[in-house]
This record gives structure tokens, C-alpha cells and sequence, in this order.
């Protein structure tokens, strides 16, 4: 159920005041999916009308991240500081009708009107000294040279109520909405100042003809004060659905105290775009029965609808995301895995030629990397020669590990050698040292890598072989 008979319209309308947040990166996931569910649009609005924090670099990043992350839209984006004459339009509207009016209370006055409120233990709330002002009153304020906002009258009475496809019915009252709204920043009489924030939001999403506005619960007291201007502006007011919020595992709401908020660092740390869409889909909304836990955008959007989203917090689960991570990079090819991890690798100043030699040693890792950046600390020993660790140290002073290295150097040759080769080298080192194979196995080990842990020790030696460089590691370690 849509909850309208219109076809679908969502948009995404985030403020490019940072980089893209993972709240709304989710909040962006489940509005495409609820678009693609039905057939619909997803849109995008840019809220860049706080112009001291708004910076362009951030609009660039929240539409690259999207895109990075598989989220389409399906028309240019609207910005919204281009249309500060309609939202002004709107004001005015609300203003010819009495249901808004300006308001000349000073900063100073509304000041000592929230402390006495303090001090008395009551809700902070706007007392509307200047609702049904004269006007001889008014001449007379303009006389002293003050400036006012615009206020929209909040009826007290009214009681406010909508279905949200999360939450159910819903029911708030206009004592409880802290008195008439501002609705424009503090201006001359014979201005309009800057539109805020419900305002504008109201009059866009109007004028875009979204059906259904999907966002973080956070949003609920203003979805009442939108009610009442919907209302007041004769314009039909959309289907609400307010998401659960992020939490930490303190059960908090996920702030930049927990490290990594934005999709820019979980990009960063090595997670993928396909690991973080299908977790931030996990973020609230639970799959049906039968459907495994890792999936793509499209399989989610077959499937999505509200009736499994949740109304409680949703925490933020390291290891799911670490696991879902796991699962994608075992499904890459080589190829697929080499073209994400050799930027990293060109990074740390690490190249080869040998694209053949590059992709082995991408099937080599593939099935042990979680993250992406796991695949610079994998690969290190494999471009850099390692250091001998104090457990690898020990391993080459151990009864027989030399004499089997010796043994296993004699009958090494230059260049590339095949596993079956390898096989028979160390058959033949073992018999001459005398040794268990396993004390070679892992002396070789500890020479090769400079440490006891590591991939695959038969194709380690394989790759480390055509350059010379196993016969070097041997030699250092002798």
C-alpha cells in the first residue's frame, strides 16, 4: 500500500553542509527502494540555503556518493536557493490571509522571556506577544527602527494527526508545538527576511508533488508544524514515513564520537559500495522470510515495503557489516578485485607489469580479505620484503631449519618454477636435511614472508619465484 492513488514520487533532500552522512545515505536507500517498489521517481533536493555552511564541494560529494553507492535519480537535481522567490511568494500568500504576521520582539526580549520560562520550570515556548499587534503598535516599533521575523500562526486547539507507514497512527497536539512559528529570519517591516526551514520544505515538496516523505524519526515534530502549513497554503500534504534511527552499541544515535559517520570513511576503510548499500538496507528494515541477508539494491526493492521496517533504533553492527564486506570481496574475480585493489596499491608506490603475475596474486588473497584495505597489509610482503618477525627469528634457529633451507637452496632454480616442481624440490630437501617436511614448510614460511602467518604457502613461493626474489629471502634468512 502507497497510501495514495498518485504514482510514487520520494526525494532525498539533504544539505550540503558536509559530506554524505550515513543517516542519509540510508534514509536515501530506502526512498529509492520504495520508488522502485512501485514504479516511481526518486528525486533529489539540494538544501543549500544556509549559505555560511553550504559549500559546493559538499553537493559534489553527496551526488557522488549516492552514485558510488547504486543510487539513481530520475531527474536533475532541484536546488533549493533558486527558488527563494517562490518560497517568499508563499510567505506573502500566508501573510494576505492573516495566518501569518510580523513579529518585532527583540533577541533581548525573547531572551529574558526563555529565562523566566526556565526559571519557572516551563517548556520554552514563544508567549505570541505580537500576534494581534495594532497598527499604532506597529507604526510604533517600525518608528524605533526594529526589524521582525514572520510568524506562523500555531492554533493551540488544533489537534494534528496522520497515518506514518512506520508508526501508525499519529496524534499531536498545537499546545505542544512551542507557539507561532517562524517562519522568516528577522528582516525591515516591508521585507520578507530568509525563509526557514519548514517552510520552504513544505512549499518544495509541494511544487515537486512528492506523494511520500521518508525520514528519520527525528523529523516528527516538524512533520506536525508541515501539517498546519499544508493546510494553511491549500496544498495536499504527502504520506509520511519516519525511519528509525542509527545507534551505537551504546544504544546512542551514531555521532562522529563513533569514528566513521560518513560514507567517505567506510569507503576509506576498505568496505564497498555493494556491502554498505546492502547493510544500511539491514539498518531498520528486516527481509521476508526465505530471503538470505546478503542482496543486491535491486532484490531489496522487489521485496521492500514499510510493514518491515521497524520502529525502534537501529544499531550499528560492526561484525554484520564485516561479514556482508567478506561475502562480496569471495564473490570478485581476480580481475573485478584487482581493479579495486590496484589504486591501493599504486598508492603505496607498488606496481608491476606483469598483469598475469598481479592477477594470481589477487586469487591468492581474494579469499581472505574483509575489507579492501585488508588487501594493502595482505599484499606488503609480496612488493616490499618483510621484516623478520621474533616468531620467525626463533623458527630459523630451530633444530634443522637451516640445514633444510640450505638443502631447498641447492636445488633451486632461476626463474619460474610449477607447483609440481615445488613439490619435488622440497621432497628432495627434506630427504637431504633429514627433516619433517613440516619443519621446512614453515621455516620457509618464516623466510619468505617474515612471519609465521600468511596466504598459501606453495603459491607465496610461486609468485615470489620468477623475480629471484624467494632465492633472496632464503639467502637473507640463512
Amino acid at each position: 500500500m502507497t497510501g495514495t492513488g498518485a504514482a510514487v514520487r520520494v526525494r532525498l533532500a539533504p544539505s550540503p553542509t558536509g559530506t554524505l552522512h550515513i543517516g542519509t545515505a540510508r534514509t536515501a536507500v530506502f526512498n529509492w527502494l520504495f520508488a522502485r517498489h512501485h514504479g516511481g521517481q526518486f528525486l533529489l533536493r539540494i538544501e543549500d540555503t544556509d549559505k555560511e555552511r553550504s559549500k559546493p564541494e559538499y553537493t559534489a560529494n553527496i551526488l557522488e556518493g549516492l552514485q558510488w553507492l547504486g543510487i539513481n535519480w530520475d531527474s536533475e537535481p532541484v536546488i533549493q536557493s533558486e527558488r527563494i522567490a517562490e518560497h517568499r511568494a508563499a510567505i506573502q500568500q500566508l501573510l494576505d490571509s492573516g495566518k501569518a504576521y510580523r513579529c518585532y520582539a527583540s533577541e533581548a526580549e525573547l531572551t529574558e522571556m526563555r529565562e523566566r520560562q526556565a526559571a519557572e520550570n516551563r517548556a520554552p515556548r514563544y508567549d505570541n506577544r505580537h500576534r494581534d499587534l495594532s497598527a499604532e503598535q506597529e507604526q510604533a516599533y517600525i518608528a524605533e527602527g526594529r526589524e521582525a521575523t514572520i510568524r506562523f500562526r500555531m492554533d493551540d486547539e488544533a489537534v494534528i494527526t496522520w497515518t506514518d507507514l512506520v508508526r501508525g497512527e499519529m496524534r499531536w497536539s498545537g499546545a505542544d508545538l512551542g507557539g507561532d512559528m517562524v517562519i522568516a529570519r528577522r528582516a525591515p517591516a516591508d521585507q520578507i527576511g530568509d525563509p526557514l526551514y519548514n517552510l520552504v520544505v513544505v512549499v518544495d515538496d509541494a511544487a515537486m508533488a512528492i506523494t511520500h516523505v521518508i525520514r528519520g524519526e527525528d523529523h516528527i515534530a516538524n512533520t506536525a508544524k508541515q501539517l498546519l502549513l499544508y493546510e494553511a497554503l491549500g496544498a495536499p500534504a504527502p504520506v509520511f514515513a519516519h525511519t528509525p534511527l542509527i545507534l551505537n552499541k551504546e544504544g546512542k544515535k551514531l555521532s562522529k564520537r563513533d569514528g566513521v559517520t560518513s560514507v567517505n570513511d567506510f569507503r576509506a576503510q576498505g568496505y564497498t559500495a555493494e556491502a554498505l548499500a546492502n547493510y544500511m538496507t539491514l539498518l531498520g528494515w528486516s527481509p521476508p522470510e526465505g530471503m538470505d541477508e546478503r542482496f543486491s539494491l535491486s532484490d531489496a526493492a522487489a521485496v521492500f515495503g514499510f510493514d518491515r521496517v521497524n520502529k525502534a533504533g537501529a544499531r550499528f553492527d560492526w561484525d554484520k557489516l564485516n561479514w556482508l564486506n567478506s561475502q562480496v570481496l569471495h564473490e570478485r574475480s581476480p580481475e573485478q578485485l584487482l581493479a579495486d585493489l590496484q589504486p591501493l596499491w599504486n598508492a603505496q608506490g607498488w606496481s608491476s607489469a606483469d598483469q598475469a603475475w598481479l592477477l594470481e596474486l589477487c586469487a591468492l588473497l581474494g579469499p581472505s580479505l574483509v575489507t579492501l584495505a585488508d588487501g594493502i597489509e595482505q599484499a606488503r610482503a609480496f612488493f616490499e620484503r618483510p621484516e623478520l618477525s621474533e616468531a620467525a627469528l626463533q623458527q630459523l634457529g630451530q633444530d634443522g631449519a637451516r640445514p633444510a633451507l640450505q638443502a631447498l637452496l641447492h636445488q633451486l632454480p632461476e626463474g619460474p618454477i610449477s607447483a609440481d616442481t615445488a613439490q619435488e624440490l622440497l621432497g628432495k630437501a627434506v630427504a637431504e636435511a633429514g627433516v619433517k617436511k613440516g619443519v621446512l614448510m614453515k621455516t620457509l614460511r618464516a623466510a619468505l614472508l617474515g612471519s609465521l602467518q600468511g596466504p598459501d604457502l606453495l603459491t607465496t613461493w610461486l609468485l615470489l619465484q620468477p623475480s629471484g626474489e624467494a632465492r633472496a629471502r632464503i639467502e637473507r634468512s640463512l
